[in-house]
């Protein structure tokens, strides 16, 4: 039986990226911000992280790059990003700014992941 190599430093940082990302919306659903009763974008988080853990395919960081990309369109196309700067809804804004930034850095490392996962390899 195949044993399972350990995480990338690229697969653990898009991991952390996208459980962080989720305790943002946690914070934006107490701070009393309208989600659906199931918000789909815990979905958009935790399948990829949970893929990322459980399986170590070489393509589920593109998985992650196409989630990442579609939050962060959506943030500006949905009109959200107003909230980035409403102070007066701190639990909201700060949520937003944690469930944003973390995105970008499970974006990223996700670019890196995708990189390093279809390099040649020369032995």
């Amino acid at each position: 039986m195949k044993q399972k190599l350990p995480l990338s430093k690229a697969s653990k940082l898009i991991v952390a990226g996208l459980v962080t990302a989720a305790i943002g919306v946690a914070i934006q659903i107490i701070s009393g911000v309208p989600y659906p009763k199931v918000p789909p974008v815990c979905f958009i988080l935790l399948i990829p992280a949970g893929l990322l853990v459980l399986g170590r395919w070489r393509w589920i960081p593109i998985i992650v790059i196409l989630a990442g990309l579609f939050l962060i369109m959506g943030l500006f196309s949905s009109g959200a990003s107003a909230r980035l700067f409403k102070p007066e809804q701190f639990g909201g804004c700060i949520g937003l700014w944690i469930q944003m930034l973390s995105v970008v850095v499970a974006t990223f490392a996700a670019i890196v992941a995708t990189i390093q996962n279809y390099k040649v390899r020369t032995a």
